[in-house]
């Protein structure tokens, strides 16, 4: 189907591929009870565009591809886009965990290098204390001292734990012994837990050293994402130009189609007015009610209806003047009431056409177009019945289906169909 009503303004609207005018309003009609209806239905109609339906019929297969080519380039590169600013945030993560992760590791190296200090000192401390025990069992021996061969046995002991022992069993030491001993025992414990203090650090370096070398790997390995992402979004800006490119090359070439075709609904739509104008001549009274005079002229559904709506490629606001029914390819076509053929062609955007001249009818000099269709069996200048095959339903022109897009045109302006079925 093309929206197109003749011989009407149009404005732009903007919209993925904005630019592109199509719409046109309605035709100044003499007949007021024709122009009080689109009116109505442009106000009706505007109210409801949210959830119009949205046509693609209305451009040609080359632009319709270039605008799918054009949207898939751009969510392929909005994608990309994405994907390398995830990538980014992960490694400005990455390095700030590498910072942090530095600092734990120069903080355990530190307190490593003090614990070592600290068991250096630990070891001098207890030969101090091994020096001073030496000296006080060699004035026992020299002294005779009965507590000597409990000093013996404490030296002999096995571990700290031992020697408690010995210690407690040997009354015979005095305090000043006592004291000696005490202070070696000091020394080998702080020495002892010094080494455990020691250990204890070069794990944690360790540790921080692993976690660092860790995350340095995901750094790297998030550069070389970041440098690939980088690479495909540049190419994927290229492919998104070179598709706008495409679409502008089909949109401008469509423009050129639509200018005849603007020009063609014209020729017609004044046609049928002149027609209309001249059957009024000899019909004169009021008009009488529309409905019921059509019959449907195909089997099938309704897949958009007469209206004004937003064009889904374009972006502008324009009448579909007619309705599109939805039928198999080779449905046939009939006749909506009785009439002659004056004109069947073949059009770029429309298909092929026919249009039926079904005389004053109901106040009104009344005619049918046929559009899309894979061909007609009935020619320029032949009277037919309601009913009567006319063609087969077809997806000639600017279509993306077969369909049946049928106009009703009421003193050469489109009205909506349903209200003369």
């Amino acid at each position: 189907m093309v929206g197109f009503f003749p011989g009407a303004t149009h404005r732009r609207l903007a919209a993925f591929l904005a630019a592109l005018i199509l719409a046109v309003a309605a035709l100044a009609s003499p007949f007021a009870s024709a122009d009080d209806d689109l009116k109505e239905k442009q106000k009706k109609v505007k109210q409801q565009i949210s959830s119009a339906n949205s046509d693609l019929n209305e451009s040609s297969a080359a632009l319709r591809q270039a605008a799918l080519a054009l949207r898939e380039a751009q969510a392929a590169l909005s994608s990309a886009q994405a994907k390398l600013a995830d990538t980014r945030a992960k490694l400005t993560v990455a390095e700030i965990r590498d910072r942090q992760m530095q600092a734990k590791l120069d903080a355990a190296v530190l307190a490593l290098a003090q614990a070592r200090e600290e068991l250096q000192q630990g070891k001098e401390d207890l030969e101090v204390q091994r020096d001073a025990l030496g000296e006080a069992i060699a004035q026992m021996y020299e002294q005779g001292t009965p507590g000597m061969r409990g000093i013996e046995s404490f030296l002999e002991a096995q571990g700290l734990d031992d020697m408690t022992r010995v210690a407690a069993a040997n009354e015979s030491i005095s305090d000043e012994e006592h004291a000696i001993l005490a202070a070696f025992r000091t020394a080998e414990v702080l020495l002892t837990v010094k080494e455990a203090k020691v250990e204890a650090k070069k794990g944690e370096v360790e540790i921080q050293r692993q976690k660092a070398a860790e995350n340095l790997k995901l750094m790297q390995a998030l550069e070389k994402q970041a440098e690939a992402e980088e690479a495909s979004v540049r190419s994927l800006v290229g492919q998104r130009s070179a598709a706008l490119r495409a679409a502008e090359q089909a949109k401008a070439h469509d423009r050129q189609i639509l200018v005849g075709l603007r020009a063609e609904e014209d020729r017609i739509a004044e046609m049928l007015r002149k027609r209309a104008l001249a059957a009024a001549k000899n019909h004169k009274g009021p008009a009488g009610p529309s409905g019921g005079f059509l019959s449907y002229p195909v089997n099938g559904y309704i897949t958009s209806p007469f209206g004004y709506r937003i064009h889904p490629i374009y972006g502008y606001y324009s009448l579909h003047n007619g309705v599109d029914f939805g039928a198999s390819c080779g449905a046939p076509m009939y006749a909506s009431a009785g009439g002659r053929v004056i004109s069947q062609y073949y059009q770029s955007a429309w298909g092929n056409r026919l249009i039926i001249d079904h005389g004053w009818q109901r106040g009104v000099g009344l005619a049918t177009i046929y559009n899309h269709a894979t061909h007609y069996v009935v020619g320029v200048g032949q009277h037919v019945d309601r009913g009567q095959l006319v063609g087969y339903v077809g997806s000639t022109g600017w279509s993306t289906g077969c369909h049946l897009h049928f106009t009703v045109m009421a003193n050469g302006v489109a009205v909506d169909p349903m209200r003369w079925f």
